[in-house]
């Protein structure tokens, strides 16, 4: 299989292995189907550091049936009387979406969309996006992966609710067209207990399909989604709500501003503690040795002559003598001048035997 490190998207921004973690906030619907508290968002989003802000699109009777549009939605969460009513009062219009998208863009962020339906790929696809992103609804809809996968524009998929027999599907259309795509382990509960998250899932997701891998969080708080990090996430996505407490479904497992830069700044701490691959001793560390490590002492006076054993030696800090991992090569040894309680033992304060000396280095 053709392995796939990272795709590079119009304006040069580069999603995978070996590139800074692309951080994205779900804007969703959170901005209450309102332009200014769209605009707002995208500014905190910004102000925390992200890379990306997401969006939703949907034409409703292109989504749901007359049965699911008419259908009573009452509640403390509704906006409509009716299921599609409620789902209309919260979206932007295509035209809002498009100025939304220069305005994100002059953030510096790339701005991207899920369109639930095929006329709002459509509209999505005409505001020229860099960028697409595939629910977890709709990973199993082929017709509309098979619309996306047309575009050959670069796509995220997202996995919630998905058998790996699903996402076997869902990929074979999309690489018909290309290979551009990341894939986003995820958990569709909200919010996700944190013990049905199984981070390990996204390894087994790179050896299957040869792609970057991110994820896409639900969970209420931020270890899941900086330590998806330390296990090679490439992107993490996670909802944004200017206010939690705000009416919604979704606002509960969104993250507020200071959450979100709080998570950035995390994240970018991850990175760099990911940089060295081997183990190795700093020169940082190397000085505080000096002050913190041991060195062989001797326990008493002894004079010219001796023969070192156990009992003539302890050890101290600080380290300005022949380090205790050399003990035992110590053992043994003649000292050749008197020395003095408590002197750091010298290589050069000792007559060894030849082949105590051939192992001896000075510490």
């Amino acid at each position: 299989m053709k392995q796939i490190q990272s795709i590079t998207l119009r304006s040069g921004v580069i999603i995978g292995q070996g590139h800074p973690c692309f951080i994205v906030a779900e804007i969703g619907n959170n901005h209450q189907g309102e332009f200014d508290i769209a605009k707002q968002m995208i500014a905190e989003a910004a102000a925390a550091g992200v890379h990306g802000v997401k969006f939703q699109k949907r034409d409703m009777d292109a989504l749901l049936t007359r049965e699911g549009r008419a259908a009573p939605y009452t509640g403390c969460n509704s906006f409509g009387p009716t299921y599609g009513e409620h789902r209309n009062a919260l979206e932007l219009s295509i035209e809002q979406m498009a100025e939304l998208k220069e305005y994100s863009e002059a953030q510096g962020l790339v701005f991207f969309a899920s369109a639930w339906d095929n006329p709002s790929l459509k509209q999505v696809l005409d505001m020229d996006v860099e960028l697409l992103k595939i629910c977890s609804a709709d990973l199993v809809n082929v017709p509309l992966v098979r619309k996306y996968a047309a575009s050959k524009i670069p796509i995220i998929l997202s996995t919630g609710m998905s058998s790996l027999e699903d996402i076997d599907v869902a990929l074979a259309e999309i690489r018909a067209y290309h290979d551009d795509v990341v894939l986003l382990h995820c958990n569709s509960s909200y919010p996700c207990p944190e013990e049905q998250i199984g981070l390990p899932v996204m390894e087994g997701l790179r050896e299957r399909y040869g792609l970057p891998i991110g994820y896409s969080g639900h969970e209420q708080g931020l270890g899941p989604s900086v330590g998806s990090v330390a296990l090679g996430a490439c992107m993490v996505e996670r909802h944004f709500t200017l206010d939690k407490s705000l009416k919604g479904t979704d606002h509960q497992a969104s993250l507020e501003p200071a959450e979100l830069a709080q998570m950035v700044t995390m994240i970018g701490e991850v990175e760099k503690a990911m940089i060295v691959k081997g183990k190795k001793v700093f020169a940082e560390e190397q000085a505080a040795a000096k002050k913190l490590r041991k060195c062989i002492v001797f326990s008493r006076d002894l004079p010219a002559g001796h023969v070192l054993t156990e009992a003539d030696l302890t050890t101290r800090s600080p380290r300005v003598g022949v380090s205790p991992v050399h003990w035992d090569e110590v053992i043994g040894g003649t000292v050749n001048r008197s020395v003095k309680h408590e002197e750091p033992v010298q290589w050069e304060t000792l007559s060894m035997a030849e082949a105590q000396c051939a192992g001896a280095v000075s510490s």
